[in-house]
């Protein structure tokens, strides 16, 4: 499917064969570090294929965005979850408008539900790209540096060198935020778990996953304005496209069948359905965890 997008003209596909002996995440950062596009770019993201770049300003595109804070070198996009709320099926369907309800804007626990991708400038003050943020500052450019966060306010300190989550209890999400739709379906997560972690170093999916992102209490439909269905219906008319896309989904279906015939999958997708919506902790319940045990990095 991506070799026939780059024909379109959509992207350009660069192929991140196996094998990954520090998972295929690591090794597709090393190779667009180096690639032209990247040193020509002007600014730079990298994020995954779950996760949606939503703008509230403006034409809710990314000029847009950039002419709400001119002076600004740095975005951290901080993820807001969007959770299973009971979806068990799969379908061939936009997550964007499967999932609709997401965690509260102002969020106490977990730390990771505060984490973010970065929106920088390609300006030479960091020289390498990471999963969350640019990696490698240059000490005599930090000083020019400006971060600033989703609802425009300035950053500084650990922001500009190593930090990869946004503050707990307040909204970071006025002037965008990054949709996550980590989890999907019942089914689609039993399937992203046989698949494994694009980290080697992290840990296997499981419930624990399931539950450190399963926010379903508010609902947010603010990025269905964002309205693709011309576009999707012109990529899937495309004779080549259209075929892949079917044997794509042919295959998710094939697959979950296979993995309920084994006991370990059954179980993984019984406690699944057994398991509600995360809770949201309050700020006091969320500070007594952080009483206990540092910050991450």
């Amino acid at each position: 499917m991506l070799d026939r997008l780059q024909a379109m003209g959509w992207l350009t596909h660069v192929p991140n064969p196996a094998p990954h002996p520090k998972g295929p995440q690591w090794e597709a950062l090393k190779q667009a570090d180096r690639h032209p596009l990247t040193r020509a770019a002007d600014w730079i993201m990298v994020f995954d294929v779950d996760e949606y770049v939503n703008i509230h300003v403006g034409g809710r595109r990314l000029p847009d965005l950039l002419a709400a804070l001119p002076e600004a070198t740095a975005l951290p996009l901080t993820w807001r979850f969007f959770g299973n709320d009971g979806v068990v099926d799969y379908e061939d369907r936009p997550v964007t408008e499967i999932f609709t309800r997401a965690a509260p804007a102002v969020l106490h626990w977990p730390w990771r539900a505060a984490m973010f991708k970065t929106l920088f400038r390609n300006d030479g003050t960091y020289g390498k790209l990471g999963v969350h943020r640019p990696r490698n500052p240059d000490a005599a450019r930090l000083p020019h540096a400006r971060w600033f966060d989703g609802s425009g306010r300035p950053l500084a300190g650990s922001f500009l060198t190593d930090r990869l989550y946004s503050d707990f209890g307040r909204d970071n999400y006025a002037l965008a935020q990054l949709n996550h739709y980590a989890l999907g379906s019942m089914e689609s997560y039993v399937v992203k778990c046989d698949r494994g972690r694009a980290n080697r170093a992290a840990p296997a999916f499981d419930s624990g996953y399931w539950t450190d992102r399963n926010f379903s209490s508010d609902a947010d439909r603010s990025i269905l304005g964002l309205d693709s269905h011309a576009l999707r219906a012109a990529l899937r008319g495309d004779a080549v496209l259209g075929r892949l896309h079917q044997a794509a989904v042919a295959w998710r279906r094939q697959r979950f069948a296979a993995l309920m015939a084994e006991e370990p999958w059954r179980a993984l997708f019984g406690r699944l359905m057994m398991a509600g919506p995360s809770r949201v902790l309050s700020a006091a319940e969320a500070e007594g965890i952080r009483r206990h045990a540092p910050r991450p990095s």
